[in-house]
């Protein structure tokens, strides 16, 4: 998973969670991505600084200290935490919804989506697992998938 700071045409600057950075562009390439104060999708990655590992003990070293997020007058960091739990919140809901109504083909996805999206079985919903590799081919031949959200708490 990629972290990245991102900045609206506007100028409200928010972090998104990205499967990698090819998930990222492609989502920005449809218009995926949509500010959360303001709704447009002009998006673009804002500047950031890496983490950086330092040897002892896996500890992070020292980071460039990141530019800092800009609030609108009068919003408080503590708003922008009650947004991320917010989102975070809806995130899981929607992908709650998913599991309890979809069909979860496990490794057969890949399979199973291009029968539907070829005509061969009939539609329905569905999820399971997919290499970034399959999930590319997939997208190539113009098969609709997205990725399930994953939250950071999911994995501890």
């Amino acid at each position: 998973m990629i972290r990245y700071t991102l900045r609206c045409e506007q100028g409200h600057q928010f972090e998104s969670w990205f499967q990698s950075s090819s998930a990222y562009e492609s989502q920005e390439r449809r218009h995926l991505i949509d500010c959360p104060v303001c709704g447009s999708d002009k998006v673009e990655r804002a500047i950031m600084a890496p983490q950086v590992i330092g040897k002892q003990g896996r500890e992070p070293a020292q980071p460039a200290p990141a530019a800092p997020a800009e609030a609108a007058p009068g919003e408080s960091t503590s708003l922008m935490m009650a947004q991320e739990r917010e989102l975070r919140s809806k995130l899981k809901e929607l992908r709650d919804h998913i599991v309890k109504n979809a069909d979860n083909v496990g490794e057969r996805f890949p399979n199973e989506a291009r029968k539907m999206h070829y005509g061969d079985i009939e539609h329905r919903p569905i999820y399971g697992e997919a290499s970034p590799e399959e999930a590319r081919a997939l997208i190539d031949e113009g098969v609709e998938v997205s990725p399930l959200p994953t939250l950071p708490e999911d994995r501890n």
